[in-house]
């Protein structure tokens, strides 16, 4: 089974530092929304150059929240969109919105 988005890491990273973990968290949830339009419209227009140096952005946050699944299949996607093909499109955009979801619940 996938593992769910969780903070695990960013606490880690934080050693406790409620003040670091609202910073990290403003600051994804106000980058995400962002870049998931941009990859939505890059994809849409089939710039998929693009698309993947917008999927590379995000493999980051999928790391943070700690979604290996999610992060393997992001790597092999952009790879694919750099080569012009989308054959993981439906899979990756499936845990886009799983990973959109949930930081948008998360409370700072």
């Amino acid at each position: 089974m996938p593992k769910s988005p969780n903070l695990d890491y960013i606490k880690q990273l934080s050693g406790g530092n409620k003040e670091f973990e609202r910073k990290i968290i403003t600051i994804i949830k106000k980058e995400l929304p962002v870049e998931i339009q941009s990859y939505k419209k890059n994809i849409s227009a089939r710039e998929f150059e693009k698309a993947a140096e917008i999927i590379h952005k995000i493999k980051h946050k999928i790391g943070i929240f700690q979604m290996e699944e999610a992060y393997k299949l992001a790597i092999d996607y952009e790879e694919s969109l750099r080569e012009k093909e989308d054959r993981y499109k439906e899979k990756f955009e499936i845990y886009l919105r799983q990973l959109k979801s949930f930081v948008e619940s998360c409370e700072i």
